[in-house]
């Protein structure tokens, strides 16, 4: 049975699910951080537009690109804050730390915030003393908690197996997570016994593989049981990032919904 969450998570989570159904359609756009800018700065302001636009649900940034966001660009559109960085330019990219608070996150109008994990890496003692810390201050303060967690560092070599996958994701869960973003397990039917064993949410990420389309894989992951999706890259790299949130979002919040088992959906997790 899933924990209950407090009012104010429960308030922010139904926020976040921007179709009041408990699944999600997550734009994580804090890639500058790690690799550089994704557009110019006026760019940004128009992909923003864009992706609100088409439907998403929430979108990631960190605190600062938060604070040049135009609020009304999010009247209906979910502020996710993101507190995790490294660059690609560190001697570990696998190393992530803590680069903001839930406290700051909250000022800035946050729906929710993400904390970045890499299980496996060299730092992987400290990424979870960090997640556990922040988890702590979520419960305090009443909001969501994405866990964005990965099978990466020098101990993991080729694709990860679904028996990997599912530690990932309950390390999250185990550690306070009230959504859990992580790669996506082959086969597929393999992909839905990681989703059994998760007491909280699954979102899949989209990751640089274009030998499916955006589409294809969203019903994929969608029918393994998965509540969503946190794509960033294969969507403002695209060339109409408008219709392919549009397209995204018809798939996560439409007809797809009503052959999901009650079980998964948003009040069996709140």
């Amino acid at each position: 049975m899933a924990r209950a969450a407090l009012p104010g998570t429960s308030l922010r989570l139904a926020r976040l699910s921007g179709h009041g159904d408990g699944r999600f359609l997550l734009i994580p756009l804090d890639h500058s951080v790690s690799d550089g800018p994704i557009t110019t700065a006026a760019g940004f302001h128009d992909l923003v537009h864009d992706l609100v636009a088409g439907g998403a649900d929430g979108i990631v940034v960190h605190k600062g690109r938060a604070r040049l966001i135009d609020p009304e660009a999010l009247a209906s559109c979910s502020l996710v804050v993101h507190l995790s960085a490294s660059t690609a330019h560190g001697p570990d990219t696998d190393a992530k730390v803590l680069v903001g608070d839930v406290a700051e996150a909250l000022r800035l109008g946050a729906d929710a915030v993400s904390v970045h994990v890499n299980i496996g890496s060299h730092t992987e003692a400290a990424q979870l003393a960090d997640l556990g810390t922040v988890a702590a201050a979520c419960d305090r303060w009443g909001i969501p908690l994405i866990a964005m967690i990965y099978p990466r560092g020098p101990r993991m070599t080729g694709p990860p197996s679904p028996e990997l996958v599912a530690h990932v994701v309950n390390v999250a869960a185990d550690l306070g997570a009230d959504l859990v973003k992580t790669v996506f397990a082959d086969p597929p039917e393999r992909m839905s016994e990681v989703v059994a064993s998760s007491p909280v949410p699954v979102l899949v990420a989209g990751g640089a593989d274009s030998r499916q389309s955006l589409a294809e894989f969203a019903r994929t992951a969608l029918a393994t049981g998965c509540r969503g999706l946190a794509i960033g890259r294969r969507i403002f790299t695209s060339p109409t990032p408008r219709q392919t949130v549009r397209e995204l979002a018809d798939i996560v919040h439409g007809s797809l919904h009503d052959t999901l088992p009650p079980s998964n959906r948003l009040a069996g997790v709140l």
